[in-house]
């Protein structure tokens, strides 16, 4: 294996065991995060910890970007001097979640300067992360995802799905899928307790029907739990289905069923709950029925 030079901005809790993986597949993997101490526990699996973000990227070979969202990208990357600090020909990947327009934007001023864009946004969360089992879905040229291989290698299983912006609408379907689903399973448990079933009983007995999912395993066993430490917080959550439902304007797509799940997680961070994991719906559908 060729051991490659990758920086890694953002180390929260998906960048950080991402990271991680890069670093113990035997690359020479270079962090930086704003708050540097999120970075320091990668320091002990050989990562090198930068004070700033173009410091990072010096020398390498890919630059990988988890940050918070499209704004934020464009600011580390372009007022921050990240995309003036890579040398000329190598990659920057964008494995955040953003909108495809953005994603477009970056690539374009990104080519302008003599480097190369992938947006390659993952879902599988943190577990996935971890466990380097994350769906990526890549966007731009099928060179650059050619060459990138060898880093989606130890992060999970990547398919390339289109031109630049490609990734981001891929991400947007899942996270549709995702939220809507909650959603779902959600109103299903709850209309079950509030009619007498247990609905722990009740996710038992669907599983490996036609409703059954990931979504009813994972989510459906936190909501019963009442467990809903953040993995995948409400209000990325929040974000995911704004930028969904922005981009359906943008193209002119009608997307009820999302709209309508939009308005339930904005209600859900009103009333206190964006720290929650995103399973933390079920919360704001007890508070509406008041099952709590």
């Amino acid at each position: 294996m060729n051991t490659l030079k990758i920086a890694v901005l953002g180390t929260g809790m998906m960048g950080l065991p991402m990271a991680r993986r890069l670093a113990q597949a035997g690359h020479k993997v270079h962090a930086w995060n704003r708050t540097r101490a999120k970075a320091e526990p990668l320091a002990a699996d050989g990562v090198s910890i930068h004070d700033s973000a173009a410091d990072a990227v010096r020398g390498v070979d890919f630059a990988v970007s988890l940050l918070e969202s499209g704004a934020i990208v464009g600011e580390v990357l372009f007022d921050l001097g990240v995309a003036e600090a890579m040398p000329k020909g190598s990659l920057f990947i964008d494995m955040a979640s953003i909108q495809p327009r953005e994603a477009r934007e970056h690539a374009g001023k990104l080519a302008a300067l003599g480097l190369r864009h992938l947006d390659a946004p993952v879902s599988g969360g943190t577990l996935g992360a971890e466990a380097g089992t994350l769906a990526i879905m890549a966007g731009g040229d099928a060179a650059d995802f050619e060459q990138a291989l060898p880093v989606f290698a130890a992060l999970g299983r990547a398919t390339h799905v289109g031109p630049h912006g490609a990734g981001q609408l891929a991400k947007l379907a899942n996270q549709m899928i995702v939220g809507i689903t909650i959603g779902a399973v959600a109103e299903a448990l709850l209309l079950a307790e509030r009619g007498g079933a247990d609905p722990a009983k009740v996710r038992e007995a669907i599983s490996g029907g036609f409703a059954d999912s990931r979504i009813l395993q994972v989510h459906g066993e936190r909501m019963v739990k009442h467990d809903f430490a953040p993995r995948g917080r409400m209000t990325v959550q929040l974000k995911d289905m704004r930028n969904a439902t922005a981009t359906a304007e943008e193209i002119g797509f009608d997307a009820p069923i999302t709209g309508l799940l939009e308005q339930l997680y904005a209600e859900g961070v009103k009333n206190g709950l964006g720290d929650l994991d995103q399973a933390g719906l079920f919360v704001e559908l007890q508070r509406r029925n008041a099952l709590d």
